[in-house]
């Protein structure tokens, strides 16, 4: 009989998004929801009868009876999918703690909670299940070691589901906190050693992988939004794996020079291009060059105000991005008198280089766009 499941990690639900605002939270934390019902579609779309989730379910110990309940909800809505869930470093196993208030609750039919080391075999399968569940946030034993010693019978197909970080080899490991070794499947006799907590799909070996988070949480993470499909044909069986995509937002992180006002324009096009529906995306745009105080004006009009209300949401760094003044610009400010003073003193300390730079480029820009409100006011 041929082993059929997906692997997922790192849901990371209860994930709190700082650097947005609330509304936008309010969508990043839903859609951590939904990646669950996605999951169980295509667990029976590809007929896989259970569904790994490889550690952090939850992203923090302390949360509403709300946030922890909606995950179990979900999944209860596909009776004919066992699901299995893991402790991780987020949401390690302790007394009277998160998993704990779970069980006390009671687990719907469908979904068990692997909070101790050992074997579970799955009725009516092939499939054995080897948990390490987490106890702390960080421990420095490898949990997967009691694997090894596991006796069970030779027809089953021996599944490995942990969560911590795979290292090369070396006299460090042993100081890397939740550290497994990437050699565990061949040590204990593994089919497939499913892996949780890098948030990016990655192959370890033919035997070993993170499926990734299937909702992305950061511009840093490559691979995500993802889950894996497990087909394994028997215990000495190379597991068949599939990767498949399950997030609904994607995060872009884009670098971009400009130098003039026909550039402003050229980069708002390519914003625009990025997807075809741009309510999901978040981008992340790194921006340096020198404008003209005018064009500075231009570009947090066109780029940050107009463009970035087509995103699910946008942050521009443009720390980069230096005021150049032209002789209009300073004209524009005032001509003489104190404020055409300041005006001058701002532009030296702005082209200087020194430690002010940022600053006196800043307050020049201010004091630039204060004096454009201002004749507007007036016409």
């Amino acid at each position: 009989m041929t082993v059929k499941f997906i692997h997922t990690s790192d849901w990371q639900i209860g994930k709190v998004f700082r650097f947005v605002d609330d509304a936008t939270m309010g969508l990043l934390q839903e859609a951590r929801l939904r990646a669950i019902l996605r999951l169980g579609e295509l667990a029976a779309k590809h007929g896989a009868a259970d569904v790994l989730v490889a550690g952090d379910v939850y992203d923090m110990e302390a949360l509403s009876p709300r946030s922890l309940n909606q995950p179990l909800e979900r999944m209860r809505g596909f009776p004919g999918i066992r699901w299995h869930l893991l402790p991780g470093n987020h949401d390690p196993h302790r007394p009277n703690g998160l998993w704990d208030q779970i069980l006390r609750k009671g687990l719907p039919e469908n979904v068990s909670a692997h909070v101790v080391r050992g074997p579970a075999v799955l009725e009516n399968t092939d499939l054995a299940i080897l948990p390490a569940p987490l106890f702390h946030r960080r421990t420095l034993d490898d949990l997967t070691a009691y694997m090894d010693d596991v006796d069970l019978p030779e027809s089953l197909v021996r599944v490995g589901l942990a969560h911590g970080s795979v290292r090369g080899f070396g006299s460090d490991d042993r100081d890397v906190p939740n550290f497994i070794t990437p050699d565990r499947p061949s040590l204990a006799g593994l089919s497939y050693l499913a892996l949780g907590d890098w948030h990016g799909q990655k192959k370890i070996n033919d035997r070993c992988w993170y499926s990734g988070t299937p909702e992305i949480d950061a511009f840093e993470v490559v691979d995500g939004g993802r889950a894996l499909f497990i087909e394994i044909e028997g215990p000495n069986a190379v597991p068949a794996v599939t990767s498949i995509p399950t997030g609904h937002y994607r995060w872009v992180r884009l670098s971009e020079q400009i130098g003039c006002h026909a550039d402003i324009g050229h980069l708002a096009e390519k914003l625009r291009d990025t997807a075809d529906a741009l309510d999901r995306v978040l981008v992340h745009l790194d921006i340096e060059g020198a404008l003209s105080l005018e064009d500075r004006q231009h570009f947090q009009e066109q780029i940050v105000d107009e463009v970035s209300a087509a995103f699910c949401f946008m942050r521009v760094d443009d720390r980069r991005l230096f005021a150049k003044p032209t002789a209009e610009d300073m004209d524009r400010i005032d001509r003489g008198g104190f404020v055409r003073t300041a005006a001058e003193q701002l532009k030296r300390l702005s082209e200087e280089g020194g430690g002010d730079r940022g600053v006196a480029a800043a307050a020049l820009e201010r004091l630039f766009v204060e004096h454009m409100k201002l004749q507007a006011e007036k016409r």
